[in-house]
């Protein structure tokens, strides 16, 4: 039986190892933590659980999955949680609440069930419904649509070599806008991606996924995002370690890679630390499943020069994006999903958890007087927060707690958040401080930057036997996420498969989805980019009130055919 050693028991790691499994190969996982399913884990808060409770339950972040992830959900549906599947812990968050610092709060939600005769109508309205109730003046909601609408039409040849090196916020040119456009539709809109910067993230990268989220928000079923009904682990990440345990993968956790052996041709052998002491491990194939920091401080010359591709990691970036988690005395539901603090100085996001887990009984962990959960992300460690502050990453662990519910409050004043009923702040560990003289980040998140493409890797590589399962891979998805890693491992096992020779069946992939009525625009500017000719102007306009507009008697036909045959 073919042997693969996989490298890392995060969402990459443990993708690999179930579609490897699945597909009879001999596996094998090392995970360098106690716990797998790396930054999308859960975590005890150490030492919270008094008189015979369990700790309470931790995340590095708060975990969602927007409508338009396909490859993780397919996952989950193959996870066996007593009667049912992992899948079926998940569930819809209805709204979301765009809090203003000072200012009025808007709660954003799906359109519900559509009128509109197809999915682009549908999708404009959205943005004209969004924009109008945020005061985005309308002349400047048909420029937003226009520029969507032009990447929309951009074959794929322009997307990767002139959209791909223009930065989201060039691309929109948020700089000659109002300050409602930048605040909602340029930063704002990114925020909602987590692992993105508008003023850094590509054009071709955050208007894609962007264009995925709208679309969720336009479909019938007016699903914003899903989260889970339960801490991360205990509903997905435990069942799914054994699963794969009873499918014979062998797991080891507590198991760093500490080396990679490569003659300049092969992956030879890997080295493995941890409380045993060092081994060396061999096996037929390698999937490296590590974060990209991880993994470039491993890579040898020999590899690079057997896979020249690797030598780009240290170009692609990572910054500090970590979860902190208040624990009350009573649950203060903000909204039924997501919350942006649209203003606040840390680019703060947070769900209030409690009500999306209902068969957790929060009064049987730390010392039983908890019952409500919010929990929060902190996306920017590097600028000043109020009140003379410094950047979060200066901050002490103290100062962070008062700082992040200072800005919480700045933009909910209701009342519902009361200071007096937090019981516990729990920051990711992960976040050390001064170690000796700064604090540093064990967990940092990759980011997307314009023109990062070239740099990232295949999943599959040069080197024969040396597979990539993570986030920073090229992927249809794009962008660090769960979804990238899940997409990521598929392709690495594809790889491994045509490799051996299998006759087994390849992971199944799935491409963003994108309005089939513009893929003959897409093959006109195919045409239009070899011929080096500039970008034509989107065949649908949107007008002042909203409404699309079909531009040129190409675009008139096609949607009235599509009029005619629905």
């Amino acid at each position: 039986m073919t042997t693969v050693a996989v490298l890392g028991g995060g969402i990459g790691g443990l993708t690999a190892a179930h579609e490897l499994a699945e597909r009879e190969f001999d596996v094998t996982v090392y995970e360098s933590r106690k716990e797998f399913g790396g930054k999308a884990r859960s975590m005890p808060d150490r030492g919270s659980g008094t008189g015979g409770r369990e700790d309470l339950p931790a995340e590095h972040g708060f975990r969602f999955f927007p409508g338009f992830y396909r490859h993780v959900p397919d996952t989950m549906g193959r996870i066996p949680v007593g009667q049912e599947k992992v899948s079926h812990h998940l569930v819809s968050a209805k709204n979301m609440l765009l809090a203003q610092g000072g200012g009025r709060n808007e709660i954003v939600s799906p359109l519900g069930a559509p009128t509109s005769l197809d999915d682009l109508s549908k999708t404009m309205r959205f943005i004209w419904q969004f924009g109008t109730q945020v005061g985005v003046p309308p002349y400047e909601l048909v420029a937003f649509a226009e520029r969507l609408l032009t990447l929309l039409c951009s074959c794929d040849a322009r997307r990767f070599e002139q959209w791909e090196n223009l930065s989201w916020w060039e691309f929109m040119g948020a700089d000659h806008r109002s300050k409602a456009f930048q605040k909602f539709l340029a930063d704002g809109m990114t925020r909602t991606l987590v692992a993105a910067k508008a003023r850094e993230m590509s054009a071709r990268t955050g208007g894609l996924i962007l264009c995925q989220l709208m679309f969720d928000m336009a479909r019938a079923d007016g699903r914003l995002d899903r989260v889970l009904d339960g801490p991360t682990s205990k509903v997905w990440i435990d069942p799914w370690v054994k699963r794969l345990a009873d499918l014979g993968v062998k797991m080891h956790n507590d198991s760093p890679v500490t080396g990679i052996e490569c003659n300049g041709q092969r992956i030879t052998g890997v080295t493995i630390g941890g409380p045993a002491g060092t081994q060396h491990v061999s096996a037929d194939h390698y999937v490296l499943a590590l974060p990209k920091e991880r993994l470039e401080e491993l890579v040898t010359p020999a590899m690079v020069a057997a896979e020249p591709r690797l030598a780009g990691l240290p170009r692609l970036k990572v910054s500090w994006m970590n979860g902190a988690m208040y624990y009350l005395d009573r649950d203060v539901e903000l909204v039924n999903g997501h919350v942006l603090f649209i203003d606040s100085e840390w680019a703060l996001t947070a769900i209030s958890q409690s009500q999306f887990w209902p068969d957790i009984d929060l009064q049987e962990y730390g010392d039983g007087r908890v019952e409500g959960v919010l929990s929060v992300d902190i996306s920017d460690w590097e600028r000043p927060g109020g009140q003379g502050l410094p950047a979060a990453k200066n901050c002490t662990k103290d100062q962070i707690r008062a700082e992040v519910w200072r800005q919480m409050v700045d933009h909910i004043d209701d009342g519902r958040l009361q200071e007096s009923n937090v019981l516990r702040f729990f920051l990711d560990p992960a976040i050390e401080f001064p170690n000796p003289t700064q604090t540093t980040n064990l967990e940092p998140l990759l980011i997307n930057t314009a023109g990062s493409w070239q740099h990232r890797p295949e999943a599959v590589t040069t080197i024969p036997n040396l597979f990539l399962a993570a986030d920073f891979v090229r992927t249809a998805t794009d962008l660090a996420t769960m979804e990238a890693a899940n997409e990521a491992a598929r392709l690495a096992v594809n790889g491994i498969l045509k490799a051996t020779g299998s006759d087994k069946k390849p992971c199944q992939t799935w491409k963003p989805r994108e309005p089939a009525i513009l893929a003959p625009f897409r093959k006109l500017d195919e045409i239009r980019w070899r011929l080096g000719r500039p970008v034509a102007g989107p065949p649908v306009k949107v007008d002042l009130l909203g409404r699309l507009c079909p531009e040129g008697p190409l675009s008139r036909g096609l949607f009235a055919l599509l009029n005619r045959f629905r």
